[in-house]
């Protein structure tokens, strides 16, 4: 079996750190935020190169309170795209705004640039673009057209941990950034997590305040805020990870670089990386018409795969309400038919990488 993530691998390859940290942090009894959150905090908060970081529950949390101190409240619009984990989209419906969907470019899987500002009406607030599989979305074009219509970019980065866009790292580029600490992500816990950078003051104060009940001081609550706050346990678990994050990114290029090369003949569309971009390989996704099969035929093999993601959100019985119908954004309509994510993560051999993609070679034959 070549399994879709290996977190025992990753585990094991970093147990001696774990175990010291998780240890010294039972004993110091910090087990919502504390010491090591802070410092993760900060540590994170510089990595991103932004000037402050404030950690929380989840990378859904993370959007929400983002969404939150950017002003964002009920009868305000707010862009994004619908190929996207649903979170991305609830953070949305969380604050009452509505979602507006701009559909992705083929090529980069990110939000289509060209096609925003004909989506921008007078309640719109706020643009959040995806760096949907590790690729950062194209953020010139996007602050521009931001700046000309008075709107907050809200990064949603949850797949993005190392990405840059021309060199800057991602979170750092929109007003604020959003991050995910999943464990299957490149920079996961050991349970939930998640990060909001930014380089604002105000917005890092006002978050600070709604993750923990709104208090400006312990029992004085100054906004309606919520229970969102980071375990000390994951804080402690995540500084150790993010020392190798540098480590564990490389590898997951060196990967994908593989894969190019031994995917080259074959019958799928392998990832394209952007120009501008520094791709995090957070899934390594090609295109196959016939997907279905393919994965099956992977399955059957011992291969591990996954569809990210398999129905855009404007198809989802959940947000009918939003009035959107099937043929409305054909390039994310299409993709959730044809992507296939292969097995992707820091310690997968090339024993392994070759495995695999004979397999897709063995299923759809090279081209000669």
């Amino acid at each position: 079996m070549i399994p879709f993530v290996d977190l025992k691998a990753q585990y094991n390859s970093i147990k001696t750190e774990i175990d010291a940290a998780v240890f010294k942090a039972l004993d110091s009894t910090q087990f919502v935020l504390g010491s090591e959150v802070v410092a993760l905090e900060a540590e994170f908060s510089h990595y991103c190169d932004a000037e402050y970081g404030i950690a929380v529950n989840t990378g859904t949390s993370a959007l929400h309170l983002a969404l939150l101190a950017a002003g964002i409240s009920p009868g305000d619009e707010v862009i994004t795209t619908p190929f996207t984990f649903v979170a991305t989209v609830a953070a949305i419906c969380y604050t009452g705004a509505t979602p507006v969907f701009v559909d992705i470019d083929p090529i980069s899987y990110t939000i289509d640039v060209r096609q925003i500002e004909a989506a921008i009406t007078p309640r719109t607030k706020a643009i959040v673009p995806v760096h949907l599989y590790g690729q950062p979305a194209d953020m010139d074009p996007i602050l521009d057209i931001a700046r000309r219509y008075g709107l907050t970019v809200i990064e949603d980065a949850a797949q993005a941990h190392r990405a840059e866009y021309k060199g800057q790292r991602v979170g750092s580029i929109g007003d604020l950034g959003c991050f995910s600490f999943y464990p299957g992500k490149n920079l996961g816990a050991y349970g939930e997590g998640g990060m909001i950078v930014t380089n604002n003051p105000e917005y890092a104060h006002k978050i600070e305040m709604l993750r923990d009940w709104g208090q400006k001081r312990k029992y004085h609550h100054v906004l309606k805020g919520y229970n969102y706050r980071m375990d000390g346990l994951q804080g402690a678990i995540l500084r150790v990870k993010l020392r190798h994050l540098d480590k564990w990114t490389q590898a997951r290029r060196a990967i994908a670089a593989e894969y190019d090369q031994l995917l080259a003949k074959a019958d799928v569309i392998t990832p394209k990386v952007m120009p501008y971009s520094h791709h995090a390989y957070h899934i390594y996704a090609v295109r196959s018409q016939s997907r279905d099969a393919l994965q099956q035929q992977l399955h059957e093999q011992g291969i591990q795969t996954g569809i990210h993601y398999p129905i855009p959100v404007h198809l989802q019985p959940a947000y009918a309400d939003l009035g959107y119908q099937l043929g409305d954004f054909p390039h994310s309509e299409q993709a959730a038919q044809e992507v296939l994510s292969l097995p992707m993560f820091a310690e997968l051999s090339p024993e392994q990488i070759e495995i695999v993609s004979d397999a897709i070679c063995e299923r759809i034959p090279c081209l000669t």
